[in-house]
């Protein structure tokens, strides 16, 4: 008997992925092997086993790989404190590449041929995992049905389960599309398609408590960092993983780090996205103000700018990129002096600022007083303008002279 063709099925147990599974069996006769790559949903694992045999899998594999994410992923882009069109903290985009290193594991371990994904033809996840399979496993074949099959909604993919008499997870009226891990959760679909409506926040929110239902008491935090890295949260030493499911649940009990962006997407087109970051929101916050203590201006200058560039690298699905790692060798540099505490209050969906300290710290109280210390002299400041407003003052004498020649 001839064995069939295997194919790794990147699997969430969503309606997508669960409408695949039918559809690679009826379209190409594969052994589908579901891979789901658990990079913090949580309780979206339950019952996934049991969901992705009755759907026709052959097997699932799950792997918990959320410390790796964490700290091979997360905080890479925090230290580069990259962030996508000045809102997004890359959520998504981040876990992606890891998810697709995983899916081509498991696709040399099962001798499969193929890696299938459920990412639209309109959306950035396909470039996200067909690059990365394409960085590490380019002899693989990647099936990507959003781009070639007969549905055309989320509604088809519906009717399409219930024909082949599969469950489907979800009802019509919440079919939002849906990702959550251990850094955020984004919501997409339904109403939100039209920007000019308010997001149903009390229907949407799963991180983060409704700002309208945030506790009336401030609470603080303290954040200690070690090079550009959070350690210790409130004085206990933690994993990345702890530290950030903790400021998870504080930061999502004070609605911090909810985001509506329409943003530009790989592909071109803009897309409405509601994004959910409460602990990362917090992280951000406390490394820029741990930066601004300890970088000099030419070096927190610069990185602002390799920030942007960072940012859109991890957004694009470029992460197994030279730059990316010529990036991150530069940003590991600067943060070898990014040590400290950072203390922030947190209220009704704002994050602020109550103190840092560092043992590398740039703030020198004797020149930044208004009292003339011994490091400053104020007559000094003279000389100094003279010559930086120098070419102001000699392009103000061209002028004036060529406009006594009448030219």
């Amino acid at each position: 008997m001839k064995l069939k063709k295997k194919v790794i099925l990147a699997y969430s147990g969503g309606l997508d992925t669960t409408t695949i599974i039918p559809w690679l069996k009826n379209t190409y006769d594969y052994d589908v092997i579901a891979v789901c790559v658990d990079v913090g949903q949580g309780t979206e694992l339950d019952g996934l086993e049991e969901r992705a045999l009755a759907s026709g899998a052959s097997k699932l594999y799950i792997e918990d790989v959320t410390d790796e994410f964490v700290e091979d992923f997360v905080w890479p882009a925090l230290k580069a404190d990259a962030i996508y069109e000045k809102k997004y903290l890359l959520g998504t985009s981040l876990a992606r590449p890891l998810i697709a290193k995983v899916l081509v594991k498991y696709a040399e371990l099962e001798g499969a041929e193929a890696i299938c994904h459920g990412a639209t033809g309109k959306g950035n996840d396909q470039v996200r995992f067909e690059l990365t399979i394409g960085a590490l496993a380019p002899q693989l074949k990647i099936i990507a049905p959003w781009r070639i099959w007969d549905i055309k909604s989320r509604e088809d993919a519906m009717d399409y389960c219930v024909m082949h008499d599969i469950k489907v997870p979800m009802s019509i009226s919440n079919s939002y599309s849906r990702d959550k891990n251990i850094l955020h959760m984004s919501h997409e679909g339904l109403e939100l398609e039209d920007p000019s409506l308010e997001p149903q926040y009390k229907k949407l929110l799963q991180m983060t408590t409704p700002l309208e239902e945030a506790p009336d008491e401030a609470e603080i935090v303290s954040l200690d960092f070690e090079e550009g890295i959070p350690v210790r949260l409130n004085g206990v030493e933690m994993t990345g993983r702890e530290l950030l499911e903790q400021l998870n649940i504080i930061g999502g009990r004070h609605s911090i780090g909810v985001v509506d962006l329409i943003e530009n997407r790989v592909v071109g087109m803009k897309s409405r996205g509601i994004y959910e970051t409460p602990g990362g929101s917090i992280l951000y916050n406390a490394h820029e103000e741990l930066e601004h203590m300890c970088l000099d201006r030419q070096t927190f200058g610069f990185k602002q700018q390799a920030a942007v560039k960072f940012a859109e690298l991890a957004y694009n699905g470029e992460w197994y990129t030279p730059l990316r790692e010529a990036l991150t060798a530069f940003v590991d540099e600067t943060q070898k002096t990014v040590t400290g505490n950072v203390r922030l209050k947190l209220y009704k969906g704002n994050i602020i600022l109550i103190g840092v300290t560092s043992p590398y710290s740039l703030y020198n109280a004797e020149i930044a007083s208004f009292t003339t210390g011994d490091l400053y002299d104020h007559k000094d400041a003279e000389g100094f303008i003279h010559l930086f407003g120098l070419p102001l003052k000699v392009r103000a004498l061209m002028r004036l002279s060529r406009e006594e020649k009448g030219e």
